[in-house]
């Protein structure tokens, strides 16, 4: 950009985000909003300029003030047996992080895993949630709310429908404290993660319910109950987004050949670190390291980093069976989608076309699962390796950077 634009900008007082007004394109308000701010900051910033996407449907759909992008590293995993209910075959998983062994380590799993013959994988429940708050003028008024609400998912069902035709409610649940009402509506939104349609669900029916009955008042579209972005004993136990289990039998033989321990070992690091030591942390990731292959997944696909918090919620268990060790995962609270968000990004489609769950399924919500499904199992692989690690005191001199 030149000198003049920027001269110009700063002397109009012009907003970051009225560049857009000044410029004949999407990009050159990109450029010339990114050169704006290398001249108030001193600061050159020319590789946040390089970027694979178009401008126009970003800034319509993902952000906003658009100067560039951020690239991270993407490694790919050894290939991982699945033998999900949407899941099946082998998939290479890719991975986002710029964290040296991790590719390597959860690779090492994927090979353990694939070897005992593939990760079982099913999504035991699929629900969404949003949850508005009321204020009632009584106990009577918030008892005769809540059951009119359990008694009339059909009609509440027509308001839905006049602002999503995806949107499907499935459940309500109440609780009464005080003057405030809390509603914690489960929905099903097919193969989105479903934010923004419950958002829009639960808006609808609130403005309903205040129409409904006199003197109710509707306070926020999300109480905090929902419980979105925030790791919670509620989303741990009633889960939200896709509640996910993996398994695999590992014959004592792989343990000791791919994974270079013993199934005895990894049961006893397994209990006492994340077991006891999750319970004596108050933590609710009863595991080593979930977040890890959840965040990396997550910001390969182009899902929302945010809810990396709770998909890092949930339990692994390592017992010896006979002569072999039962690995097991349980994700509670697995917020992943197919369409929408940071999944129309190019680069985002290119890692889910690569495990086949691009778009929208069939049927409805089949890709999402799947994908769910995929991560479950990498996640698996990722515990496996690095609990191994550490039963075998390796794993400082696997982060180790030559």
């Amino acid at each position: 950009m030149g000198k003049a634009d920027i001269d110009t900008l700063i002397e109009k007082k012009v907003k970051l985000h009225q560049i857009d007004q000044h410029t004949a394109s999407q990009q050159e308000a990109t450029e010339l909003r990114r050169a704006l701010i290398e001249r108030l900051t001193g600061k050159s910033l020319s590789h946040l300029g390089l970027r694979s996407f178009d401008d126009d449907p970003v800034v319509k759909k993902n952000v906003e003030n658009l100067i560039g992008a951020v690239s991270i590293p993407v490694g790919i995993t050894a290939p991982l047996m699945m033998r999900g209910q949407f899941a099946q075959g082998e998939f290479y998983v890719p991975l986002a992080t710029t964290e040296k062994s991790l590719v390597a380590s959860t690779s090492r799993g994927c090979r353990a895993l694939t070897l005992s013959g593939g990760v079982k994988a099913k999504v035991l429940k699929d629900r969404m949630t949003r949850a508005p708050l009321f204020v009632v003028q009584s106990l009577e008024q918030a008892i005769g709310v809540a059951e009119w609400i359990e008694n009339h998912h059909e009609v509440l069902q027509q308001k839905i429908d006049e602002c999503s035709s995806h949107t499907r409610l499935e459940s309500a649940r109440s609780w009464i404290i005080g003057l405030n009402l809390f509603v914690r509506f489960e929905f099903s939104t097919g193969d989105a993660m479903g934010m923004n349609m419950t958002t829009k669900a639960a808006d609808v029916m609130g403005r309903y319910l205040v129409e409904q009955f006199p003197g109710l008042r509707f306070v926020t579209v999300s109480s905090n109950i929902c419980v979105d972005k925030k790791p919670s004993a509620l989303n741990f136990i009633e889960g939200r987004g896709k509640t996910v289990v993996a398994e695999c039998l590992l014959p004592a033989s792989i343990v000791r050949e791919v994974l270079k321990t013993t199934i005895e070992g990894m049961a006893e690091v397994n209990y006492r670190k994340n077991l006891i030591g999750s319970a004596q942390a108050g933590s609710y990731g009863f595991n080593a390291h979930f977040a890890n292959l959840v965040a990396a997944t997550f910001i390969a696909t182009g899902q929302d980093p945010a809810q990396v918090v709770s998909g890092s919620m949930g339990f692994t268990l390592l017992e010896k069976v006979g002569d072999s060790l039962h690995a097991s995962v349980t994700m509670p609270s697995l917020e992943v989608a197919t369409v929408g968000g940071g999944t129309r990004l190019p680069s985002q489609q290119d890692a889910l076309r690569l495990l086949g769950v691009e778009g929208a399924g069939e049927p409805s919500g089949s890709n999402a699962c799947k994908l769910a499904e995929i991560i479950a199992g990498v996640v698996l692989a990722g515990e496996l390796s690095l609990i191994a690690a550490q039963v075998e005191h390796s794993l400082a001199k696997a982060h180790s950077i030559t």
